[in-house]
């Protein structure tokens, strides 16, 4: 009973990993219908074929209430300012709108894809402004860029200035 048990299981994350890896062409035609998130906005395509969406003239992006030589102790208020550009909640079609991304003691991600959700990038897809961060004691720096709907960088990439704190 536990060798077609163990089989059973196996079949079925081929299968889940199978349906994962269809490209959206190949996909179920419920799923084509109603995609997660919008295809890009119609830019030039970069390395990985992901389209980049010009940044407005003039957008920048920096730190609210937080500045480079800090110290701080954890949590502490993180907050993130833009200019020209507007933010929107991820998912938001719309030239021009844009999420914050959070890069911490990392350098930035490649700008050719998707910024990938991870320990050291934040992303802020609700279209929120500020965070309360929880860092252990010592030295951190902070970046923040701002990506289009689909989490793609902008063209040129909008960030801010590393700035470097120190958590007590």
């Amino acid at each position: 009973m536990n060798r077609i048990r163990t089989l059973g299981l196996l079949l079925g994350a081929a299968l889940a990993v199978a349906a994962c890896s269809k490209s959206q062409d190949q996909a179920a035609p419920e799923a084509a219908a109603a995609p997660a998130v919008p295809p890009p906005h119609p830019t030039a395509p970069t390395l990985s074929g992901v389209g980049r969406q010009k940044a407005p003239d003039g957008t920048t992006v920096s730190f609210d209430g937080i500045k480079s030589g800090d110290t701080v102790t954890s949590p502490f208020r993180v907050g993130f300012a833009v200019t020209v550009a507007k933010i929107a909640p991820a998912g938001t079609p719309d030239p021009g709108t844009g999420h914050f991304h959070l890069i911490i003691d990392s350098p930035l991600p490649p700008q050719n894809a998707p910024l990938p959700a991870s320990d050291t990038v934040k992303h802020y897809g609700k279209g929120q402004t500020e965070d309360t961060l929880t860092l252990p004691p010592g030295q951190h720096t902070l970046q923040i860029e701002l990506a289009d709907g689909t989490h793609v960088p902008f063209d040129p990439p909008v960030v801010s200035d590393v700035i470097t704190v120190t958590v007590k």
